[in-house]
């Protein structure tokens, strides 16, 4: 039978409204920018130089407070929003239907951060073995070297902590927020939907973890980003709670964040480059068996849960069903 969500919309329709309230969200995020810029910019600025002016604005450091602001408003307009409108769309008001339920443990949440940590270890290698790919083809790899310089900036500058408050600060802009809004959109919303829609899991967390890195901009990152998205999906495949992926997201930029600060509060100039240690492709391969065995443990403690979050699914299901008003609109749609 062919999938549709509880409110009646086939896989095709609800990929159809996540991508227009995703170009919803894209003009959000560029008005909230556009505002921000407004106000940091030198009064007087030509409209036509207003992207050059608002990129010197926020590289200039008494602005670091509006440059962070963008970031978190930028990422709410572009992924939570989205989720949001989708999910009340396609499936109602109960957010159960993006992965948020209270089924899990202190066992999920420390195997998830164990797993984004030995995923960092697997992936790092990758990034040598994209540019030595690069080396080949110097027209990518200058416009990769390009983008990396623009990111290394923007980083350099939204982490430039000086104090115990701006940093609980940034924890939130810069490392909370952003894994919440990610996992809303690309677990909760996104990869739920292939699951269901496709039938086919593997391939549904492939093509998600693509697009997550895709969407972070980075040639050099690219296959390393892509590898930590599909640890993500096939962690929240596992566990079907969006919470376990947040706090294990977090926790994996609080790290990096925290490595930032440090080095900010004792005056050393900071190489975005050099801050993870080089990782050999040989430890590359061991953190690979150290996954298989994590994600073994994260199946046997996350299968209790698994099968409360299955059973309440199939009682909102057949509440749907058995309601007289979603039963004609279903019946209307041929489910």
């Amino acid at each position: 039978m062919e999938y549709r969500s509880i409110k009646g919309f086939t896989g095709a329709a609800q990929l159809g409204f996540l991508l227009v309230f995703l170009g919803l969200g894209f003009i959000l995020a560029g008005g909230a920018q556009l505002l921000i810029g407004f106000k940091i910019v030198p009064p007087g600025t030509d409209i036509k130089e207003m992207g050059n002016a608002m990129i010197l604005a926020m590289k200039n450091p008494a602005n670091v407070f509006y440059t962070r602001l963008a970031q978190v408003l930028g990422t709410f307009c572009l992924l939570f929003i989205p989720s949001i409108l989708y999910s009340l769309l396609v499936n109602g008001k109960n957010k159960f239907w993006l992965g948020f339920n209270g089924n899990f443990n202190v066992y999920q949440v420390l195997l998830g951060f164990l797993i984004m940590f030995t995923a960092n270890i697997m992936a790092s290698p990758l990034q040598d073995l994209t540019r030595a790919v690069l080396a080949y083809m110097p027209t990518l790899a200058a416009s990769a070297k390009e983008m990396e310089q623009t990111y290394n900036e923007q980083v350099l500058i939204l982490s430039n902590l000086k104090s115990w408050p701006e940093f609980i600060t940034a924890l939130a802009i810069m490392a909370f927020f952003p894994a919440l809004f990610e996992e809303m959109f690309f677990r909760g919303a996104l990869q739920q939907l292939f699951v269901k829609w496709w039938k086919a899991p593997l391939v549904a967390i492939i093509v998600t973890s693509l697009l997550f890195s895709f969407i972070h901009g980075s040639i050099y990152l690219f296959l390393s980003r892509a590898v930590l998205g599909f640890v993500l999906g096939l962690m929240y495949f596992k566990t079907k709670n969006i919470w376990i992926n947040v706090i294990a997201h977090f926790l994996n930029n609080a790290i990096a964040l925290a490595q930032l600060f440090s080095l900010s509060r004792s005056n050393q100039k900071i190489d975005i480059t050099k801050i993870d240690p080089k990782i050999e492709w040989w430890f590359g391969v061991i953190a690979i068996a150290i996954l298989i065995f994590l994600f073994r443990f994260l199946d046997k403690y996350s299968e209790k849960n698994r099968l409360r979050i299955n059973s309440k699914e199939n009682l909102l299901l057949a509440e749907n069903r058995s309601n007289p008003f979603t039963k004609s609109v279903n019946d209307q749609f041929g489910n």
